[in-house]
């Protein structure tokens, strides 16, 4: 997976002392771009704060998407995408945690307690607690944007996006017509006293 700087840089924090602001680091031994923990930080906020507003919106509001699939048997198959995120988010994060950073992560993320409430319940002090809080963050920053075949963060493309298709053989492209050059326009002006 190939991080571009077109694609990190607008999720990246502007104040961050690692990559000032352009969201990829450079390593010293390879030279190769990896992306700050800003910003994989910033993905993980961007999933979850859509689970949230999955989790939280009525459900006669979900809606059933008529999907098409080039499949043998059917050619159309009935998708709930909403709910389909929801467990795609819970399940890829259980897979890529270990049991006690899965803990804080159902805990504090799921159950929604605060981090006095997970310290006394782990047993851990307020440092330990953060520190595995933003270790999470960024681990499922990165998982839930490398993520094979179809990744969770650009949400826009999970959840339906613009897919770009090829034209079929014999079509052509469309091409506009070049604008007319007008007069330019100059509104009258009035001195202010």
């Amino acid at each position: 997976m190939q991080w571009s700087r077109s694609e990190t840089i607008a999720i990246s924090k502007t104040s961050c002392t690692l990559c000032q602001g352009d969201g990829l680091r450079r390593t010293t031994r390879s030279g190769e771009a990896h992306p700050c923990n800003c910003v994989l930080r910033s993905i993980f906020r961007a999933c979850f704060s859509r689970f949230r507003y999955c989790a939280s919106k009525e459900k006669y509001m979900s809606r059933i998407t008529l999907e098409y699939s080039s499949g043998k048997d059917q050619k159309r198959s009935y998708a709930r995408r909403d709910e389909d995120y929801m467990a795609d988010f819970c399940l890829v994060s259980k897979r890529s945690l270990d049991d006690f950073e899965y803990k804080i992560f159902r805990y504090h993320f799921l159950l929604g307690a605060d981090w006095k409430l997970c310290c006394r319940q782990l047993k851990i002090d307020r440092g330990t607690f953060f520190h595995a809080v933003y270790r999470i963050q960024q681990r499922l920053g990165r998982v839930f944007r490398e993520l094979e075949p179809f990744s969770l963060y650009p949400l826009n493309e999970y959840f339906g996006g613009v897919i770009q298709k090829s034209l079929p053989e014999g079509w052509s492209m469309v091409s506009a017509q070049p604008a007319r050059s007008k007069s330019t326009l100059h509104p009258p002006l009035r001195r202010i006293a």
